[in-house]
């Protein structure tokens, strides 16, 4: 057993900081001194001193021997892994670092169509070709759950050539699929099961929080530990048991997407945010489900409001809720959850994570009060009595087919790289996609590169801007043109 009381991060950071000497190395601003008025401002001084380069005392990401090794192994352990890797480029460098460890050219991987654009981005650099699950999907509350699996099941069998199996665990909305029982599957075909826990990384630390990747059989899992612990935006880990994967071959992938000056703040912050867990995380966890709780039981007593999420009948796709995560259904106020976002935010100053046609969702962790709690209950009230309670807003119908029934016609590697050209929207029905067409947040893309691009898609991408929602990733922000392969 590690002493998990111990920071070599910080402590090797607070060492570099303290001891004067002139400095003739990058960065530019030299411990704070050149940095511009404005930002000091903002900020302050004193960070700048810790924005260090990889100095001998500070270890290098790429092949740590020091501090950054013993604050890895400190977290493998917390965490529950047997080996563990610092990201400062989030878990979009672990997502893509997993893929191009697991799957060469033309192999397969199968996934659920409902995954972070970073996947996509990993299929475009391993040119992997995705072999696409259905998730479950709730009509009612118009919300995607977890693929199931007898789904994987499915897809192994037709597909028993396949590299790896990636699985989004929760989802955004904080539902959790069967992992154990995906990972059974996994194991008798002897491939990896890779999980996108960018939003569980804090599942580890209570056993009233849905059980964690690792424990559940996964062999690598990627964790977003800025979303809802303590670590800096940016700052995530990825964590590996077992032997299916060949650790050379994630370090390798990892040299490709991590820059290669890496910030030591946010290395830090992931020391700190680890010790934090380790500790005292048991502690920090009630307390955190207690303000979800006391969150819940209050807006339960408002009208036109629904968190029925936390009472619904499980499913194959859905056998476990992370309680930290909030999601209102606000469809019987006659809103879309992204008007009740922009009133939230403008008239009451409560701000959530991302709306969607029909909800609000919330992340409650470790850094909210219980005044922030008052001021969202106070917030959704109000909200309540500035709306209409009689014009129920309409689902998007076919939304589940519009984000996940695509048809993949090339390697998503291939569309990417092809010629391409620009066609107005209306003429692009029926063409392959040459660009990764994202309603944002949750980051799930709703097209990307090698998908025929279908009728209901093109409605919906219009549905979503016109009720005040954004697209990302397409070159025409105004969605007026497409980017297609060439004919």
């Amino acid at each position: 057993m590690l002493n998990q009381n111990q920071t070599p991060l910080i402590d090797a950071l607070k060492a570099c900081t303290t001891r004067p000497h002139a400095p003739f190395y990058t960065p530019g601003h030299k411990r704070g001194v050149g940095i511009s008025p404005l930002l000091t401002d903002l900020i302050g001084k004193d960070v700048f001193r810790a924005d260090l380069t990889e100095l001998a005392e500070l270890d290098n990401l790429f092949k740590p021997e020091n501090a950054i090794l013993a604050a890895e192994e400190l977290a493998a352990e917390a965490f529950g892994a047997e080996k563990t890797w610092f990201l400062v480029n989030g878990s979009t460098c672990g997502i893509e670092a997993a893929i191009l460890a697991t799957c060469r050219m033309g192999e397969k991987i199968i996934l659920p169509r409902n995954v972070h654009s970073s996947v996509i981005s990993g299929l475009i650099l391993s040119g992997a070709m995705p072999i696409f699950i259905q998730p479950e999907y709730d009509e009612d509350l118009d919300i995607a759950h977890s693929v199931t699996p007898e789904a994987v099941k499915a897809a192994l069998a037709t597909h028993p050539d396949t590299k790896a199996v990636l699985i989004v665990y929760p989802t955004y909305d904080g539902i959790c699929g069967n992992l154990q029982a995906i990972a059974q599957l996994t194991d008798q075909y002897n491939i990896p099961l890779i999980v996108d826990e960018a939003h569980g990384a804090h599942f580890h630390f209570h056993p009233e929080l849905p059980i964690s990747a690792l424990s559940a059989g996964a062999d690598l899992t990627v964790q977003s530990i800025h979303k809802t612990l303590g670590a800096m935006t940016q700052a995530s880990m990825l964590h590996i048991q077992g032997k299916k994967i060949d650790i050379d071959r994630v370090n390798k992938a990892l040299q490709l997407v991590q820059s290669t000056s890496p910030s030591f703040i946010l290395l830090a912050s992931l020391d700190a945010a680890r010790q934090q867990m380790a500790i005292h995380g048991e502690k920090l966890m009630s307390q955190t489900l207690l303000l979800a709780k006391e969150a819940r039981i209050e807006l339960h007593q408002i009208p036109g409001l629904s968190t029925s999420l936390a009472n619904q009948k499980k499913s194959p796709g859905f056998i476990d809720l992370d309680r930290t995560r909030l999601t209102v259904n606000v469809r019987k106020l006659g809103l879309t959850g992204f008007a009740a976002e922009d009133i939230l935010n403008e008239k009451f100053a409560v701000v959530p994570e991302f709306s969607s046609w029909q909800n609000i969702t919330f992340i409650i962790s470790l850094g909210n009060t219980k005044t922030d709690i008052t001021n969202l209950v106070q917030a959704l009230n109000n909200l309540t009595h500035i709306t209409p309670l009689t014009s129920e807003c309409q689902p998007c119908k076919n939304k589940n087919d519009d984000i996940i029934a695509n048809v993949v016609s090339i390697f998503p590697r291939e569309a990417f790289f092809a010629n391409s050209e620009i066609l107005p929207l209306e003429k692009t029905q029926e063409r392959i996609c040459a660009e990764i067409i994202c309603p944002y947040p949750p980051g799930i893309p709703l097209l990307m590169p090698g998908e025929l691009i279908t009728e209901s898609a093109l409605k919906y991408l219009q549905k979503i801007q016109n009720m005040g929602g954004f697209i990302t990733g397409c070159a025409d922000s105004s969605l007026k043109t497409l980017k297609v392969v060439k004919i």
